[in-house]
């Protein structure tokens, strides 16, 4: 059950090429540096004040991992087949762009509007990247617009015919 795409095959966490009881991972190097960028830019978020005291060549280094990650996760997704890939994959794909959002509302909360860019950056790159897979792997999201087409159509439809007569 894969969708092909110009991706490359994605499964979902229910979806196995092979049934067997035996979880083997064929692509760790894909699968560690998917984690790793992410995880990167995010512990180096978390520590840039510590780590260095310019705030450009924190935002540098944050974007430049978030957006290795983006390059991973398109090419190594052509690799990862089997389902304890998948799930790797997935995972990282969703809960990343998470603690992101978390980031930028302790942004907000706590007017840090300096490192309001960065967290900005964060979620957009972790969000279109999420956006994307998830709208290949339901097909480009024609079925959703054609029925969202199809009930406005009818709604519109419903309200002139039962439009009460002016006397």
């Amino acid at each position: 059950m894969f969708r092909q795409d110009s991706q490359g095959e994605v499964p979902l966490f229910h979806e196995d090429e092979n049934a067997s009881s035996k979880s083997n991972i064929k692509h760790p190097l894909t699968c560690f540096f998917h984690l790793f960028f992410r995880t990167s830019a995010i512990i180096f978020y978390l520590f840039c004040e510590f780590l260095s005291l310019s705030f450009i060549a924190n935002m540098v280094t944050i974007i430049l991992l978030l957006s290795s990650d983006f390059w991973t996760v398109k090419e190594g997704s052509k690799s990862i087949v089997l389902s304890s890939e998948s799930k790797i994959f997935w995972i990282g794909l969703i809960v990343c762009p998470v603690f992101w959002v978390f980031f930028m509302f302790s942004t907000l909360l706590a007017f840090n509007i300096k490192t309001l860019a960065v967290v900005i950056m964060g979620v957009v790159l972790q969000w279109a990247n999420l956006y994307g897979y998830v709208r290949c792997k339901i097909g480009g999201g024609t079925k959703l617009k054609n029925m969202a087409t199809n009930y406005f159509g009818l709604q519109l439809f419903k309200k002139v015919v039962n439009k009460p007569e002016r006397p």
